[in-house]
């Protein structure tokens, strides 16, 4: 039983697009966006953990293209708010700056406000200020380096990159098995875990050096990689994702059969603490905590035939879109958030720390031309305070006994 829900229609009419050309999954005649319904609905206590951790989260969904930010309204109730970009895919932040990737560009947001000011009722504005095009490389997971570059996973490509003020990439690193950079998704490179400042691990789907042969290997096929040494620290996954290190553990999802758990990269053995029922992908850690994407696994060859069939079976679950929240000691899911509606796919999460309420401007409306910050001066005030304020999606509380 949950005490919050939304059933939400995003009006995209009313919501400008952050993309010139609005893709074709959900565009309207006329080249308008089309609104998706949304029902959002949170555990009990999903509003009282973010606020006691301070956070806020931001996720992507590549299969409608938004990117979400959930924070806290003033009573304590979640706050939803999106804006549309691409086949955004690829997230990282740090509370102040935020990465993302789209189809064929990489974005730097920044937060526009001051500490202690708000702007229509968020206490942080993620304004896009840098757009580099690299072309489609089909970009995974970002991070960013010691020395503030962003490192992503270029998947296509097979490869590590960073930005390049000249290509569409510079590469960094390749995994040893493969032998030629080409634009052919040899071993399904996806995910990127980073350790004192510089990329430690990656995942594969497998170690083929072939073009597309990963989905070959997807039952059992998938690697983890230290980058460091070139070494193959674990193998035997299914179709990994969203490695990351905590306590001297690769946490990572073994996604082909809905499995999160760690990895001691002495051993090289995959130890499962939680089954989430979900496709699961993206994972942000605050405290103890991790918080896992999950998503509705889509009907074709390259999400069927995997171990999470039967693992949903054998719990009687169906797989279900949204955030659930682990506890890492105990192995507990402690808490969630779900979607219903036009969304069934996610890709990537990130805690945005000390933020309450968090929104972000997009490209298709007056309000990104006349919202103006001066430098040299902090970061300054929107110049235009009576300015309507930016339309959101609001969860709203309803009666715990409403059964929804």
């Amino acid at each position: 039983m949950n005490d919050t829900t939304s059933p939400a229609a995003a009006n995209e009419a009313n919501r400008p697009a952050a993309t010139p050309d609005p893709p074709a999954a959900t565009a309207a005649p006329g080249g308008q966006p089309q609104q998706i319904k949304l029902e959002i609905s949170t555990s009990r206590q999903f509003n009282s953990w973010m606020a006691e951790h301070r956070v806020s989260l931001a996720f992507t969904t590549y299969q409608t293209h938004r990117l979400f930010l959930i924070g806290l309204k003033p009573d304590g109730m979640v706050s939803l708010f999106e804006r549309n970009f691409t086949r955004c895919m690829g997230l990282w932040s740090d509370g102040q700056t935020m990465w993302m990737s789209s189809l064929y560009q990489l974005w730097r947001f920044e937060n526009a406000l001051q500490p202690g000011q708000t702007y229509n009722g968020f206490d942080r504005c993620y304004v896009p200020r840098m757009g580099y095009t690299t072309g489609d490389l089909d970009v995974h997971d970002i991070a960013v380096d010691a020395q503030g570059r962003p490192i992503f996973v270029a998947t296509l490509f097979g490869c590590l990159a960073t930005l390049s003020p000249r290509h569409s990439f510079q590469p960094l690193w390749k995994p040893p098995f493969i032998t030629k950079i080409a634009a052919e998704d040899r071993c399904h490179l996806n995910g990127l875990a980073m350790e004192n400042g510089k990329p430690r691990y990656v995942t594969a789907v497998s170690e083929t050096d072939i073009t597309d042969a990963w989905r070959e290997k997807r039952e059992s096929g998938g690697v983890v990689i230290d980058v460091q040494t070139n070494q193959v620290v674990a193998r035997g996954l299914s179709m990994p994702h969203s490695p990351r290190v905590h306590q001297g553990r690769i946490w990572l999802m073994n996604s082909g059969s809905g499995q999160i758990g760690w990895i001691d990269p002495k051993i090289g053995k995959f130890e499962p603490v939680a089954f989430v029922p979900g496709y699961l992908r993206g994972m942000a850690i605050v405290g103890d905590f991790a918080i896992i994407g999950m998503s509705k696994a889509r009907q074709n060859k390259t999400f069927s035939g995997l171990k999470l069939d039967d693992e949903l079976k054998r719990h009687g679950v169906a797989a279900r879109c949204g955030l659930m929240v682990l506890d890492m000691r105990s192995g507990d899911l402690v808490h969630w958030l779900r979607i219903e509606g036009g969304v069934e796919e996610l890709y990537d999460v990130v805690v945005l720390p000390g933020v309450t309420r968090p929104a972000a401007l997009g490209f298709k409306s007056d309000e990104i031309r006349r919202f103006i910050t001066i430098g040299g001066q902090g970061r300054g005030a929107p110049a235009r305070p009576k300015e309507p304020p930016v339309q959101t999606l609001e969860v709203s509380k309803v009666p715990a006994s409403s059964g929804t």
